[in-house]
């Protein structure tokens, strides 16, 4: 589940109960299957000893993140954003422990609730002066957009800064709660590795990334999607029937590979299957425990 960290990463984890937080951005209501890698990066962390917070990105929601995509996206209003948070709070509850009074329980916050207040002279005044423009530039995501044979329409201000707004949330849960680790898909290395750059300028502080690996499947086409589109989490949007078969319909190479991310079974337990498995593939053993762990986890 590691595609890449950073160094120190390994001995901080060892030192103390860390905190360490993944953003979601809000535009749904409910989530789909390509946020599962996030929140089980979450879960196996909480598992660990450690502290998760799950960030909704209710203003760089409003904003529009430019890693990996080439259009920006629709701004929401706050109420459909408070509504779309609580529905995303009670999904994730099935994986994180938001309730127990022990010392890493999990917590939801909200960005909008700082950002809210910023002004744009705050802004440019006590964030935008301790990064270059040169160590923007830099970064694969704007690079990218910035290239005139990728086929984008450039990139606006507005998406430019994103880096720098999600630096800000790393930096304030820095301050605010002693978060020292952001987590997230390949493709935000850039985004994260910016937020420990802020805090260290800004704040003298340490603070680590740690990314995943973007699923792909074994044929290279985009993971979670059907002809129908995203496979959700809420029961009215794909029904647990139809959630289950997605999994059980897995190819093999799959298979052996969503087994070690998307459920908590044991290493032994993983490999026995995947073994069993080789010797009557027809059986299809491991695609079975797959989709049966994943639905009763999710539903």
């Amino acid at each position: 589940m590691i595609h890449d960290m950073m160094p120190g990463l390994e001995e901080q984890l060892k030192k103390e109960m860390t905190s360490a937080y993944l953003g979601i951005d809000p535009t749904a209501d409910s989530l789909h299957i390509g946020h599962l890698v996030g929140v089980m990066m979450l879960k196996h962390f909480q598992l660990s000893g450690h502290k998760p917070i799950v960030l909704v990105g209710g203003a760089t929601g409003m904003i529009g993140d430019p890693s990996g995509k080439s259009l920006e996206r629709n701004l929401l209003d706050e109420s459909t954003l408070r509504h779309n948070q609580e529905c995303l709070k009670v999904q994730i509850a099935k994986f994180l422990d938001f309730d127990s009074k022990v010392e890493n329980t999990a917590e939801m916050v909200n960005n909008y609730d700082w950002m809210k207040d910023f002004t744009f002279l705050n802004f440019i005044r006590d964030i935008g002066k301790h990064i270059t423009v040169n160590y923007m530039m830099a970064k694969d995501s704007v690079k990218k957009r910035l290239d005139p044979d990728s086929g984008a329409a450039g990139m606006s201000f507005t998406e430019f800064t994103y880096q720098l707004v999600q630096g800000t949330d790393f930096l304030h849960l820095y301050e605010t709660k002693n978060c020292k680790l952001q987590m997230g898909g390949s493709d935000q290395w850039g985004n994260i590795t910016t937020g420990t750059e802020l805090i260290r300028r800004k704040a003298g502080g340490e603070a680590f990334a740690l990314t995943c690996p973007l699923i792909k499947k074994a044929d290279g086409t985009k993971f979670g999607k059907t002809e129908s589109g995203n496979v959700w989490l809420d029961p009215e949007r794909t029904s647990p029937y139809k959630f289950y078969q997605f999994w059980l319909n897995t190819s093999d190479a799959d298979a052996e590979k969503y087994i070690k991310i998307f459920t908590v079974l044991s290493k032994e337990a993983v490999d026995q299957i995947i073994d069993e498995h080789h010797q009557a593939p027809h059986l299809r053993q491991l695609q079975k425990v797959l989709a049966k762990e994943v639905t009763c986890m999710v539903h």
